[in-house]
């Protein structure tokens, strides 16, 4: 293993992973994600499957055009890695942290088919970012970043780290950054923007257009109920106890005492985000009994 990976570089966060962490209600960018969102979420029409039940997908992401929106995630996510890599912040493929993240999402990307048929055809990547930040996300198109300092801080095990990037996961699938662009070009009574936004012609331009554009985009609470349900779904199904589920929360909370982390705005939720969450497992709870648990466990890195 390569000893020069450093952890504490300060990177510039992609636009369409940017506009996540700012405008975001989820479990690592604020503190709302869980306070009666998943109730709600459980009342939408319903699918005709065991597990959870989101409805479907919003007709408004298909006022833009899925291939551009992932194109232009798998470009941002290409220059996040250059730029980890030209300060030796990301991490090589035998680091114990890269092999463990990229173990635990090969048992969850099978699961994600069901949810969106194009992940089947997406060229997903899960890469290891060394920065102190709390941070994850997984761009549109499969593009599954966390960084170091989530994993040391928060001391993640194996199924907090399954509900967090369930939870991140389930945004690409459910294709909230498409849909909110498409509201945003419905809204502005210009459906032409998402081809101006995204067009790959221009690729000069793109990075700013994005960066300009995305970054007034938030996912709604719907969109974090949704994620939140689909997340602990799939985790489930991969084998990972959805209990985790409240222990990661407990943890969160814990960390954002004295300043607070990125993902918890400003303050913790309180009991009501867990009482949620245990709300929802009897339905997820039977996928993970019956589900085929991970051969091998692997541990969290050492607090500094």
């Amino acid at each position: 293993m390569k000893q020069d990976f450093r952890t504490d570089a300060e990177l510039t966060l992609p636009a369409l992973a940017r506009a996540h962490a700012r405008g975001c209600r989820c479990a690592l960018h604020s503190r709302r994600l869980f306070t009666g969102g998943l109730l709600a979420a459980a009342a939408l029409p319903a699918l005709a499957r065991e597990g959870v039940n989101v409805g479907k997908r919003s007709s408004f992401s298909k006022l833009v055009s899925a291939d551009q929106i992932e194109q232009a995630a798998a470009q941002q996510y290409l220059q996040l890695r250059q730029e980890a890599a030209s300060k030796s912040a990301l991490a090589p493929d035998n680091h114990p942290q890269v092999v463990r993240l990229r173990a635990i999402a090969q048992r969850i990307i099978p699961f994600t088919y069901e949810w969106n048929s194009r992940a089947r055809e997406w060229k997903w990547e899960v890469n290891l970012i060394g920065s102190k930040e709390l941070n994850a996300f997984c761009m549109p198109g499969g593009k599954i970043a966390f960084y170091y300092g989530i994993l040391q801080e928060l001391q993640l095990s194996d199924d907090e780290v399954a509900m967090i990037m369930g939870h991140e996961a389930a945004h690409a699938l459910r294709e909230h950054a498409r849909e909110r662009v498409g509201k945003t070009a419905a809204t502005r009574g210009a459906i032409e923007i998402g081809a101006a936004l995204f067009g790959l012609g221009n690729a000069g331009r793109l990075a700013a257009d994005l960066g300009g554009q995305l970054l007034t985009l938030k996912f709604s609470r719907e969109d974090e109920s949704e994620a939140d349900l689909v997340g602990i779904d799939l985790a489930a199904r991969a084998g990972y106890d959805p209990h985790a589920g409240v222990t990661l929360w407990q943890k969160m909370a814990q960390a954002s005492k004295g300043a607070p982390p990125q993902f918890m705005s400003t303050h913790p939720s309180g009991p009501t985000r867990i009482q949620d969450i245990q709300k929802n497992l009897p339905k997820v709870q039977p996928l993970y009994q019956r589900a085929p648990k991970p051969p091998r466990r692997f541990e969290p890195p050492k607090k500094a």
